[in-house]
């Protein structure tokens, strides 16, 4: 038997007396990295793979009128942008350990104005458009909320008298 097989490498007793002393914070922290090392590198092959699908799509001009391909590649470019959005929300966590409120609306809102941009071109019925419409108006408010009184601004002071620049 080689000197290898003879020695354990882990058994319980180690175990139960390494546990006490685990971070799990630092478990955590390791495990959230990783598993965000892994998002991000996905973000990374589909926003590649979707500009190449993008510009692969020029290639209809030849077959399709320049109306109809040009619609197309601008809402593939809005879902592109709206990817681009997810990563910076992802990189934004990876880096501070949370998200701004504001990055997420930005996010819905690049995803909203790309179905909005959509339904418009497919000129369907007017409720769906309408109904994409009221979203975006209450996002945009929520938007401004969180920009207005963010947090990480801290208070701010008005004056009620006239000030001199």
């Amino acid at each position: 038997m080689s000197a290898f097989h003879t020695i354990p490498l882990f058994d319980s007793a180690t175990f139960v007396r390494r546990l006490p002393h685990v971070d799990l914070e630092e478990v955590w922290s390791r495990g959230m990295k990783g598993v965000l090392s892994l998002v991000l590198l996905i973000l990374l092959i589909a926003l590649t793979g979707g500009a190449l699908k993008t510009l692969w799509e020029i290639r209809l001009l030849i077959d399709l009128s320049v109306e109809v391909v040009l619609r197309q590649v601008i809402v593939d470019t809005l879902m592109l942008l709206a990817l681009v959005e997810v990563f910076k929300t992802t990189v934004t966590y990876f880096r501070e350990g949370r998200v701004k409120v504001t990055f997420i609306v930005d996010t819905i809102l690049v995803v909203m104005l790309t179905e909005v941009i959509s339904q418009w071109f497919k000129g369907g019925d007017w409720r769906p458009l309408t109904a994409l419409l009221g979203i975006l108006v209450i996002l945009s408010v929520v938007r401004i909320i969180a920009v207005r009184w963010s947090p990480t601004i801290g208070p701010r002071f008005h004056t009620t008298g006239s000030v001199d620049l």
